[in-house]
């Protein structure tokens, strides 16, 4: 049978199209049905490339049994998160409530007034070991709607109660304390360091016990700190954490690019999807570190990162997709696996035995009898000439293996085009044009913002997706916070006056729609949007930093940029909201602690009063990453031409170089220029 999501822009819900449950998608008649009809809601939230989504698909939503029961007791909604990231978020906070503990598929029953009365997340068909089934808890909280149904809306109205309170409580308490608090100071930044310090691995990189997230944002951070005050050991973690995901089998050493996380110590066996986001904040994070480290191993992890991204996940519009799942055939990571034999039989009998001792494919496996491809048995020093030879040698191998193995089992790609996430990897492109000098990094960078443009903006308003040519709603916080940081990366890696001017209006946009007034901060929905029943913010930093710490950062760099007054005091609002949000753990607010201190330690700035608006495109590659770059296009009092000629001011430390004609001349603190 079909039901109410043959329609749908989201490859997750057409996933569940051709389910015998009657699923609809988020909507005014689901509810209004549910309210005729006397029946709660079942509401699954989950993501196309999600593996427990699936698992629980094969075994419950393809199954008719569980489909009688949920199409004659409950009305279902399927919602992607990545679609209804609002309607996610508010879900996703009363799963932890209920269960200490979130993920997807996310499972909730709701009133047909959207009011939650249980949650969980994944649960199989029938009751095992100890978990409850699918089966019986439908059964369970059918027969109690009917026999004991004040108790369940009793609940629910407690529920919705408890979280709205615990907001609005929040909200005053971190208004008063931005009221009274001058500005949060440099002692989170060190608290924060300190913090890292404790809970890093030093025998495997990375911070705290398996599973262990990349977290990119809290590694940009600390290579600024180690920038700004010369703290060795941060970027000693930095690099160590970099070197060890890339050895192990979290990179991809086929075909590029990162899986999700690491589900051991070591970064060897991943979770096995590869999400845009994480591809493109890592992207970033191996640039700034070729930068500061000039080390060769860090610039070849980064482009063999985007050659994945522009091999397998960009469209013929030049935007990108969303993700490649975990599964193939049904199981996970099948797609990533070899047995000697293979390698053997593609590479024949020498090329394959060094192919499988160079990448560790072995008889035995590391993964369920099977091997994924790493670097984990190499001594630690991949930068070193051996170590460079091994990989040369690899070279022409792993293009016949990467062939082979695209073409022996299939994975499904999310085509699913998000703007926040785009937004993002428009961004690492630039940034890994300005650290390599090859434009085809920037001109995809620029491609891509052209489809933005076109097909998901219309004037000042941004929209979440599109697929096929149909467009989905209008943004929200993160699309417009993403979006802005993109457009300072192009400003940066073009010197583009529009782009700068293109970010001005989003910012305004998004405090016109977003920003709360009374209390600080921005709300994840808008003001246009549909009213849940809780209003969030969001400003913790999980695997992608905060729409609220995107904001910081983009309000820091916008008010240094531009010198607008509005801008700075919105920074500083939005810097002591946010300071006051971070007070209890502020390691978890990395991207917030980046705008933190290029506001407390203004960047490096160069000012640069142009004659005849010459191009200096030319100039960018030379530009260290984080430099705020200020183009005049005519000369005043404070910044005259100096003999008729463009002109060069650069300060640095509280400090400020002779004006000059000449770009080569200037001595940056961290040598970029000299270098390159």
């Amino acid at each position: 049978m079909k039901n109410h999501l043959k329609d749908q822009t989201s490859p997750y819900l057409l996933q569940h199209a051709d389910n015998p449950v009657d699923w609809y998608p988020w909507c005014e008649e689901a509810f209004l049905r549910a309210k005729e009809e006397d029946k709660p809601i079942f509401l699954s939230i989950g993501y196309s490339t999600c593996h427990w989504c699936h698992v629980m698909a094969r075994e419950s939503f393809e199954d008719e049994e569980i489909a009688e029961i949920l199409n004659l007791y409950f009305i279902a909604i399927k919602v992607d998160r990545e679609e209804r990231p609002d309607i996610d978020n508010i879900y996703m906070t009363v799963c932890q409530a209920f269960t200490g503990s979130g993920g997807w598929p996310t499972t909730i029953f709701l009133t047909p007034e959207q009011k939650p009365f249980f949650a969980g997340t994944y649960f199989p068909k029938t009751s095992s070991y100890g978990r409850l089934g699918l089966k019986e808890l439908l059964l369970q909280v059918h027969e109690r709607w009917k026999s004991n149904r004040q108790r369940l809306l009793t609940s629910a109205e407690e529920i919705t109660d408890i979280l709205q309170k615990d907001a609005l409580k929040k909200r005053h308490l971190i208004a008063n304390e931005s009221a009274t608090d001058a500005g949060p100071g440099y002692r989170q930044i060190e608290q924060a360091v300190a913090i890292f310090k404790e809970s890093f691995d030093e025998k495997f990189g990375g911070f705290g016990a398996a599973p262990k997230f990349p977290t990119p944002h809290n590694l940009l951070f600390l290579m600024r700190y180690y920038e700004k005050s010369g703290d060795r050991d941060a970027l000693k973690m930095v690099e160590k954490t970099l070197l060890q995901m890339y050895r192990g089998g979290i990179f991809d050493h086929i075909g590029g690019g990162f899986c999700r996380y690491s589900t051991d110590a070591y970064f060897l066996v991943p979770h096995f999807e590869k999400m845009l986001y994480d591809n493109a904040l890592l992207l970033s994070v191996y640039c700034k570190a070729f930068q500061l480290t000039k080390k060769d191993v860090f610039l070849d992890v980064a482009q063999k990162t985007a050659l994945f991204v522009l091999r397998e996940m960009t469209s013929p519009e030049g935007a990108f997709y969303s993700a490649k799942d975990a599964d193939s055939e049904g199981e996970e990571g099948k797609y990533y696996l070899f047995e000697p034999s293979e390698i053997v039989r593609v590479l024949g009998e020498k090329a394959g035995q060094e192919f499988n001792r160079y990448y560790d494919i072995t008889e035995k496996g590391n993964f369920e009898g099977k091997s994924i491809p790493n670097l984990l048995h190499h001594a630690e020093k991949p930068e070193d000439k051996e170590a460079m030879e091994g990989q040369l040698r690899m070279e022409k191998f792993r293009a016949d293996v990467y062939e082979y193995r695209s073409h022996r089992y299939a994975l499904h790609l999310d085509n699913k085009i998000l703007t926040s996430w785009n937004s993002l990897m428009i961004a690492a492109l630039c940034h890994l044009y300005r650290v390599s000098g090859k434009h085809i990094y920037l001109q995809t960078a620029i491609q891509a913002w052209k489809f933005i443009s076109t097909y998901l903006c219309r004037d000042d308003t941004l929209y979440v997706s599109c697929r096929n040519g149909q467009r989905s709603g209008e943004g929200f916080l993160d699309d417009y916070a993403f979006c802005i940081y993109a457009l300072l990366a192009l400003y940066e890696a073009t010197l583009d006056l529009s782009f700068l001017q293109r970010a001005e209006i989003f910012c305004r946009k998004a405090v016109s729609d977003f920003y709360d007034e009374e209390n600080g901060g921005f709300f994840l929905y808008g003001k246009n949007h549909e009213q849940l029943v809780l209003r969030p913010k969001e400003t913790y930093d999980g695997a992608v930093f905060s729409g609220n710490s995107a904001m910081a950062y983009n309000l820091v760099r916008l008010s240094l940029l531009t010198g607008d007054a509005q801008l700075q005091q919105l920074a500083k609002r939005q810097l002591s909201f946010m300071g006051a949000e971070a007070g209890g753990y502020p390691a978890g607010y990395a991207m917030y602690l980046l705008a933190l201190s290029e506001h407390v330690d203004e960047p490096d700035r160069i000012t640069i009063v142009r004659k005849d608006k010459q191009d200096l495109s030319r100039l960018v590659c030379r530009i260290p990453l984080d430099t705020l770059v200020v183009i005049r296009n005519q000369p005043d009092e404070k910044y005259p031409l100096k003999n008729d000629s463009t002109t060069y001011y650069v300060c640095q430390g509280h400090s400020c170089q002779p004006p000059t004609n000449d770009f080569l001349t200037i001595n940056f603190q961290n040598d970029t220029i000299k270098q390159m």
